[in-house]
């Protein structure tokens, strides 16, 4: 048996949570069209590869202004 081994103790933290889904049972279904909307979106790899050739190399040294 392991000696952190707590059967009944919930954190605080999971217990807002978990009423806070009971209380919005739609709230999960908005995280996920919220997700939809900003991450799983298809990449243009055309406009990737222009992005990664346009781009300057960095100069050794950050800070010197005259090349």
């Amino acid at each position: 048996m392991n000696i952190f081994y707590r059967p009944f103790y919930r954190s605080e933290a999971t217990l807002f949570i978990n009423q806070l889904k009971a209380d919005r049972p739609h709230l999960e279904d908005s995280q996920r069209l919220g997700r939809a909307r900003l991450w799983d979106q298809d990449v243009d790899r055309q406009a990737w590869d222009g992005y990664r050739a346009a781009r300057v190399a960095q100069m050794p040294y950050v800070y010197r202004t005259a090349a």
